[in-house]
């Protein structure tokens, strides 16, 4: 699953250097102090997880049709929550991983740099973030996906026929080949929100505003998404393969899963799951953005920060 989190700084949350920090703005429009850390984490782990709820049907169809099964072999339309608990248990531990790693690297990047900002700096910790992120997130997706193919019905079942069968280290099946896939996604949605956000400045004569900022981002992010579409088939494969004691894994390495499928399966076997995975990205981003601010509106609420 493509998350939404590294699309923060693109939802007003760590903008590049071209966009001033926003701050935080009541029901009433009335502007309120920036959202510390603590807060911004919390409020990005709830948005984080209602976008997982929200969208896991979208998830789950993705799912199926890059699985080596086929879609309709893989449950088709039926049965699209399978393994929401776990992606929901995920989702918040992914967020502050993600969060906390991105925020302490752009600042050691910031200042080997300088002081100086650019958006490089910010796509290099985001994929520092990833890196730490994965650590979390790719347990919860061998577990999801494998539910969501209908492999296994419940929770518990998943987590104990995985350990049995390949130990802690099938839990981190297709590790590699995620970070493979967050990084060069990083590098090629930053450039491109940065230049839409030019543009549409330029267009209007001002700033965009966070709303557009939202739009900015989950475009780029689609983009972005449809180009490491490959990646994320290769990473779905991996996960799903089943192994057989005595076999050797049909599915090793980033490009060799790459290689294997295009060669029995054609160059568009590639691109399987595009539809559903660039909406989840184009869609998701939006509904991060709503939850985000109604989150960070309701904690400042309590007067704890």
């Amino acid at each position: 699953k493509q998350q939404p989190f590294r699309l923060q700084s693109s939802f007003g949350i760590n903008p590049p250097q071209s966009a001033p920090r926003s701050r935080h703005r009541s029901t009433t429009g009335t502007p309120m102090a920036e959202a510390p850390f603590t807060l911004a984490l919390i409020a990005g782990g709830c948005a984080g997880t209602s976008v997982d709820v929200a969208l896991h049907p979208l998830d789950t169809l993705r799912t199926r049709l890059q699985s080596q099964e086929g879609f309709f072999k893989s449950g088709g339309f039926r049965g699209v929550y399978r393994g929401i608990l776990s992606a929901t248990l995920g989702s918040a531990p992914g967020a502050a991983a993600f969060f906390s790693t991105y925020e302490t690297m752009k600042q050691v990047i910031k200042a080997n740099a300088g002081g100086t900002e650019h958006w490089t700096h910010h796509a290099g910790a985001s994929s520092c973030g990833e890196v730490a992120a994965c650590l979390v997130r790719v347990p919860t997706a061998v577990v999801t996906q494998n539910m969501q193919v209908g492999r296994y019905s419940t929770l518990t079942e998943a987590i104990s026929s995985t350990y049995r069968a390949n130990g802690l280290g099938g839990f981190y099946a297709g590790y590699g080949t995620t970070v493979a896939r967050e990084i060069p996604f990083a590098f090629i949605q930053f450039p491109i929100y940065e230049a839409f956000k030019k543009t549409w400045s330029a267009w209007q004569g001002k700033e965009t505003n966070p709303v557009q900022g939202a739009a900015c981002g989950s475009v780029a992010g689609a983009i972005a998404g449809g180009i490491t579409t490959p990646l994320d088939v290769a990473k779905t494969r991996i996960m799903l393969e089943k192994t057989v004691e005595g076999e050797a894994k049909r599915y090793v390495g980033t490009v060799q899963t790459l290689r294997i499928i295009a060669t029995e399966e054609g160059a568009a076997a590639l691109f399987k799951g595009l539809v559903p995975r660039v909406t989840w990205i184009t869609i998701g981003g939006f509904i991060f953005f709503g939850a985000y601010e109604q989150a960070t509106s309701l904690l400042w609420r309590t007067k704890v920060w």
